[in-house]
């Protein structure tokens, strides 16, 4: 039952994750009231995270949707950002990452009703003065924290008027370079329990294939809402957390 249970945990959280992020704030909670010890559920997450992501990229990048040219330059960026904050984490306290979290996804959430980013664009994502410190600031705070990561680059990309199937594409494959290192990291210390991981990867990937399809059906209006709600179940969840 426990291993079934981490399939859906892994389609439902993922599903989400891909389309509007905040999906380890669904699978990271729901693998502790499993009684899965923290190391090897964050590990876990890392793993799965790493090949969910790569192949709904791989689907975006099959069907044409981005191109590897492109996007290849995030790689870099987002992984050297990851390891950044990890870095800075370690000089931290716990409570100060979750008031930096509370604020960065409020001050996303507000500027997502001013801001003119709507999705309804064509335009590529280009190495420029903002997109550059953008993807590199989300990277540190993936490695600071995590969860909410995917939501806070969909926001960067909507202001920059990336057209919204690009973007998820774009998140997916930030995803993947920020948590390739982690995973390894985990493997490297002993924290992963292999069964129980490759039952989430397993829901992981049928979310991350699911959750790419809706995207390329979902209409960029509904974007925005969506965001708006996973950003406020992400600042909820996180407050709850930290009481």
């Amino acid at each position: 039952m426990e291993y079934l249970s981490l399939f859906f945990i892994g389609v439902i959280a993922t599903t989400i994750g891909t389309l509007a992020g905040g999906g380890g704030l669904i699978s990271l909670p729901a693998m502790l009231l499993l009684g899965v010890p923290i190391h090897s559920a964050i590990g876990a997450n890392k793993v799965s995270n790493t090949v969910s992501s790569f192949t709904s990229f791989l689907f975006l990048l099959k069907h044409k949707q981005i191109s590897l040219r492109e996007s290849f330059w995030i790689i870099p960026v987002s992984l050297i950002g990851g390891v950044s904050g990890g870095f800075i984490a370690t000089m931290l306290s716990e409570d100060r990452l979750y008031i930096l979290a509370i604020i960065l996804l409020s001050f996303a959430f507000i500027t997502s009703f001013i801001g003119k980013g709507d999705f309804e664009g064509q335009e590529k994502l280009k190495a420029s003065k903002l997109s550059i410190p953008g993807l590199y600031g989300i990277g540190i705070y993936d490695g600071l924290f995590g969860p909410g990561q995917g939501t806070l680059m969909l926001y960067l990309f909507g202001h920059l008027k990336v057209a919204y199937i690009k973007a998820v594409g774009y998140v997916r494959l930030a995803t993947f370079s920020s948590c390739f290192g982690a995973a390894i990291t985990y493997i490297a210390a002993g924290k992963i329990i292999w069964p129980l991981t490759l039952m989430l990867m397993l829901g992981s990937i049928t979310g991350a294939q699911t959750g790419v399809r809706i995207a390329e059906k979902l209409k960029p209006k509904f974007v925005k809402p969506l965001l708006r709600v996973v950003t406020v179940a992400l600042i909820i969840q996180i407050v709850i957390e930290n009481i």
